[in-house]
């Protein structure tokens, strides 16, 4: 049990539960407590830098790649709440990959600024299934795998969230959760064979800057991205966005590079994982930012010949006009000389000519 009074929990916006929201955020005094105590459990691994120098990141290496014995090197933490119940996160409930050191992790647990309310993410409900019980104001999780769980219900993958307005608009409740069970997760339900053709990705991003701020940063933002989902940047286009009164949603599009008509499997796969782990860290003047609804769209319709040489047709054209233009202004210039009297030599024959009067 961490040395904390539980009063930690309660301030400004008490303890929210938003699954919009990717990482776990504790208030500071909560943060300390937490870090400290996980270092003390990880004496056999390494500490590293994060996968981004902008951030700092607590990662640690040595753990292995498989993330199935995550427990053998990570402890486990329980949440006890007001009335006792308590849930177990696993690992994964607090970790996420390390994007450029194999089988190294970071801690997916962040301080909340100065901000006392304690924000938990999607991250400390991953595979669990949590049950909202508003007739008698409770909340349960069932640890689970959800990816097999969709299958068993013969369900279409399941939609991500919608991000949740602002922190402002969040509420405590007073609600008792449901204790959990302690059930591990299944093995995971193998992936389906078989290559997709995908022609488009879409996804959404939602800043906490207004848009008169970030008008000015479109192709700066547009350029990050492309590199941090490692994309060439004429693939990245803006679609659309709506301005809001304190933040900003975009919507964004990755096309297929020139001159491929699709994303491969494997690309788009990365491009999904590092929006959904949160792997995309943009500079602090772009302020807090989140993504959701994601999606992998239709193939765009087949190219014709005019769309994919049109460019070479209009360049031959104009060197066309161009040699067409200098020929006739050769000919023009040739033909002129041609027409001037040229110089006779002195002992040259001519014909005579008849003297014309002065006057008639």
């Amino acid at each position: 049990m961490l040395p904390l009074n539980p009063k930690v929990f309660d301030g400004k916006h008490g303890t929210v539960l938003d699954s919009g929201t990717t990482y776990a955020y504790l208030p500071e005094q909560a943060f300390g407590a937490f870090k400290e105590a996980i270092f003390k459990e990880l004496n056999s691994l390494k500490r590293i830098q994060g996968p981004d120098p902008n951030y700092n990141d607590l990662c640690f290496s040595g753990a292995g790649s498989d993330t199935s014995q995550l427990s053998n090197a990570f402890p486990s933490v329980e949440m006890v709440f007001g009335n006792g119940q308590k849930i177990l996160l696993s690992p994964e409930n607090y970790l996420f990959r390390h994007s450029k050191v194999r089988g190294s992790y970071c801690l997916g647990i962040f301080q909340n600024g100065k901000d006392p309310t304690t924000l938990l993410g999607g991250i400390v409900v991953r595979n669990t299934l949590v049950t909202y019980d508003r007739e008698h104001e409770k909340i349960g999780f069932w640890k689970t795998n959800c990816s097999q769980l969709w299958e068993r219900l013969h369900l279409s993958p399941a939609p991500p969230p919608l991000p949740s307005g602002t922190d402002k608009d969040n509420s405590t409740l007073d609600i008792s959760p449901v204790l959990a069970p302690s059930e591990s997760p299944p093995a995971p339900a193998p992936k389906s064979s078989g290559e997709a053709k995908i022609g488009l990705i879409t996804f959404f991003m939602l800043l906490n800057v207004t848009y008169p701020e970030l008008k000015p940063h479109m192709s700066e933002l547009a350029l990050f991205m492309a590199k941090e989902l490692d994309v060439n940047s004429s693939q990245v286009r803006l679609m659309n966005f709506t301005s809001r009164e304190n933040d900003t949603l975009i919507k964004w599009a990755i096309f297929p590079e020139e001159p491929a008509d699709y994303i491969s499997n494997a690309t788009a796969m990365d491009i999904v994982s590092r929006l959904s782990e949160n792997r995309v860290h943009l500079p602090d003047s772009f302020g807090s930012y989140k993504f959701f609804g994601w999606n992998m769209g239709p193939t765009p319709p087949q190219r014709t010949w005019w769309r994919q040489h049109y460019l070479a047709v209009i360049i031959a054209f104009v060197l066309m006009m161009v040699i067409g233009l200098l020929a006739s202004g050769a000919w023009y210039i040739w033909r002129r000389d041609k027409s001037l009297v040229s110089y006779k030599p002195v002992d040259s024959v001519v014909a005579e000519q008849e003297l014309q009067p002065l006057q008639n």
